[in-house]
């Protein structure tokens, strides 16, 4: 996806006012008081604001050195609480909190929900700029921010070239899980998967889908898996892939559930993060596998919950990259390039990979 242009407004409040034959409060009303205005008009107001290049009322016509919102936006295109229960997410959140502690700015939390087309709160959000964490590289709320006049950091994803972004280097990273899974002997191999795109899934992924996946770590870690795999003479094609489009312990349960029905001979368990993880080990042991010697099961994180579990992880400083995300865009106003933080990741072998059984060894199947 290319990087939208940032261009002058092609057009004023009065001036769009003026091309719809509306007062200034409709067009303001569009933006910060949707309810006021009857679907059909706002759909107008905003069609006609992108025709002519309008991004809507600026909050803070000032740069971010002004500070004149004093408030750092975060933007998540998940549900609220998205940003307080996942452990991932709350590591986070903790890091930028801490660097907007340290610069003396508060934060404002700015959710959008799958699938939700409506970018008033990213238009309406009074910040001096924007963390994106996590979004599809189509998300419109992602546009809207990139559409308002102020500096926008990513994290993890999209890479979007000319903006600044942190997160780790996640085809390296899974190259290395990768290459211990099949160093341990694993030829059956399945793989669980986060959210590939914006429409639900919670079945299998095709080849197609995988490749087009708008969620670029996801693709990422796909397609590292793939060439590891078939260095190591496993056909991708012969991998099986399973997406939730939901990111909780149960959704990795299901998914492992559905994959080991439809697959019962895989050794090892793939996951693309370590909650999917948590819940094929429960799957696991619902179905009496003994982990590892029935069934080979990895994750992606490090997050505190599967350090306790004994996972095998790939480790990742999610508050760091939190804090490091902050105190970029603090300082963007200082600089001219973009700039790239990648941070470091680290392998961690647990107790729940090893071989895998033999054809005498006892089968526990479902």
């Amino acid at each position: 996806m290319n990087r939208p242009m940032r261009s002058r407004r092609q057009a004023t409040l009065a001036s769009l006012a003026a091309e719809l034959g509306v007062s200034r409060t409709t067009v303001s009303n569009a933006y910060n008081r949707p309810d006021q205005l009857s679907p059909e008009l706002r759909k107008r107001v905003l069609e006609t604001a992108k025709r002519l290049g309008y991004p809507g009322p600026d909050p803070v016509a000032r740069s971010l050195r002004t500070r004149k919102a004093g408030a750092v936006g975060l933007l998540l295109t998940e549900n609220l609480s998205y940003a307080f229960r996942d452990p991932a997410a709350v590591g986070v959140l903790e890091g930028l909190a801490l660097a907007c502690e340290d610069a003396g700015v508060g934060l404002t939390l700015v959710p959008g929900s799958p699938g939700n087309e409506d970018v008033a709160a990213v238009h309406r959000a009074g910040v001096d700029g924007f963390v994106v964490y996590s979004v599809p590289d189509d998300d419109p709320h992602l546009q809207a921010a990139l559409q308002r006049p102020v500096p926008t950091v990513i994290i993890d994803q999209p890479q979007l070239d000319g903006l600044d972004r942190v997160g780790p280097d996640d085809e390296s990273a899974t190259v290395d899980l990768a290459n211990h899974v099949v160093g341990l002997g694993h030829r059956q191999i399945g793989v669980l998967c986060m959210r590939l795109s914006s429409d639900r899934n919670d079945d299998f992924a095709s080849q197609y889908r995988q490749q087009d996946a708008h969620y670029h770590v996801q693709r990422a870690r796909l397609a590292a898996l793939q060439r590891t795999f078939e260095a190591a003479g496993v056909p991708w094609d012969s991998v099986p892939v399973v997406e939730r489009f939901d990111h909780h312990v149960d959704d990795g349960a299901s998914a492992a559930r559905q994959l080991l029905d439809k697959h019962p001979r895989v050794t090892a368990l793939i996951c693309t993060s370590d909650i999917l993880a948590l819940g094929a080990l429960a799957e696991a042991g619902r179905r009496g596998l003994r982990v590892p010697a029935d069934l080979t099961i990895t994750g992606f994180d490090g997050i505190g919950e599967a350090t306790r579990a004994g996972l095998t992880t790939v480790h990742q400083p999610v508050l760091e990259k939190g804090k490091a995300a902050g105190k970029l865009l603090l300082g963007a106003s200082d600089r001219v390039a973009s700039k790239v933080i990648t941070l470091p990741t680290e392998l961690r072998v647990g107790t729940t990979s090893g071989p895998p059984r033999t054809a005498e060894q006892h089968w526990f199947g479902p």
